[in-house]
């Protein structure tokens, strides 16, 4: 047995389902719970103790799930990435992953580190910040149910497209 793929491909399960997992979590519960908390005023608890660390798992499953994910390619990376009819299914699945990796680390964790309080901004700047976090994680939940589909469409691409 070939114990890279084996590890890599339980590697890169358990760290998707965190990373998705995080990602309902934060716009089907956070979101929700976090106005909920504003207008009672228990909001601190949640935005200085469960939020940053909620991120920090959310960042570094994202990373874990692209590079396995990555490493479960092989050789068949550059086929996947250039969308080679062969890997059509799995290479759509690479490009949305990568795409919501990049919201993540280049949106989404600039913007909350304002609205979190964990870098200095003004009360225009967290707002700001506020809006684009929420749009682009609505953006990457969005995105997430063709990912998932196209992930599992790799693996089953007879089912999917009889092949």
């Amino acid at each position: 047995m070939d114990y890279v793929p084996a590890l890599s491909r339980w590697f890169h399960l358990m760290a998707g389902i965190m990373w998705v997992g995080l990602l309902y979590y934060f716009n089907v519960v956070q979101a929700q719970a976090l106005k909920d908390a504003q207008a009672d005023g228990t909001a601190a608890g949640i935005a200085r103790h469960v939020a940053p660390r909620a991120l920090f798992w959310f960042r570094w499953a994202a990373v874990l799930t692209w590079v396995t994910g990555a490493a479960l390619l092989g050789r068949n990376f550059v086929a996947a990435f250039s969308l080679q009819p062969s890997h059509l299914p799995i290479g759509i699945g690479a490009w949305l992953g990568t795409l919501m990796l990049v919201n993540v680390w280049a949106l989404i964790w600039p913007n909350q580190k304002k609205v979190l309080g964990l870098v200095p901004a003004t009360d225009d700047e967290k707002a700001r910040a506020r809006r684009v976090a929420l749009v682009v994680s609505r953006l990457n939940l969005a995105l997430s149910f063709p990912l998932l589909f196209f992930m599992a469409a790799g693996s089953h691409a007879a089912l999917f497209f009889g092949r």
